[in-house]
């Protein structure tokens, strides 16, 4: 039974695993928060397309090594994360609900008013791993908007699934997500069958 998916992206080959979303389907899962070569190539395409921005803002966590990336190559002091929790040290957060496809339940995301103040009035880029139900990225976006940001970027190396058809993300790869057959192997799901 094949089990992994072979994902080539900018110039990178990496074997996915596969893991079962319910007993009919599967999602590859790509964790690129300790992918050094992955994340310097992907971060290099992603920032030469990116549009004038002032703020590089992700979700904890996968997205966070992307986003420092970008953020030193755009000459940025920082960048900015919201957090899956509230921690001692913030004060007066602000939240966000989020159902991701990797995430069982409901979560909240946070800022704390240190990082409110950086995005209010400008020009945000979101960035995360992969964008695939757009849930994380609604939430993060979210987020900005409360803090007074402008979401002017939306920035993944993949998209997932129905992801890859919107035309307001900029991403440098597709990801499929897998149908399970009657022999037991998972088969991607083709546009033309979604």
């Amino acid at each position: 039974m094949k089990n992994t998916y072979e994902l080539t992206v900018c110039g990178v080959e990496r074997s996915l695993p596969l893991i079962p979303i319910d007993e009919n389907s599967a999602y590859a899962s790509f964790v690129v928060i300790g992918d050094t070569e992955l994340v310097e190539r992907a971060a290099k395409e992603l920032a030469g397309q990116i549009p004038p921005v002032d703020v590089v803002m992700t979700a904890e966590a996968k997205g966070i090594a992307l986003a420092y990336e970008i953020s030193r190559l755009l000459h940025m002091k920082e960048f900015i994360v919201a957090r899956k929790s509230v921690k001692s040290y913030m004060r007066n957060p602000i939240s966000a609900s989020v159902h991701s496809i990797t995430t069982q339940g409901e979560q909240h995301i946070y800022l704390d008013e240190t990082d409110i103040q950086k995005v209010a009035g400008k020009r945000v880029c979101i960035v995360d791993d992969v964008i695939s139900t757009g849930e994380s990225l609604r939430a993060v976006e979210e987020l900005a908007q409360k803090a007074g940001g402008d979401v002017v970027c939306r920035a993944a190396i993949l998209a997932e699934g129905k992801a890859a058809e919107r035309t307001d993300i900029l991403f440098l790869g597709k990801l499929p997500l897998f149908e399970r057959m009657e022999d037991g192997d998972y088969m991607p799901v083709t546009e033309d069958r979604t």
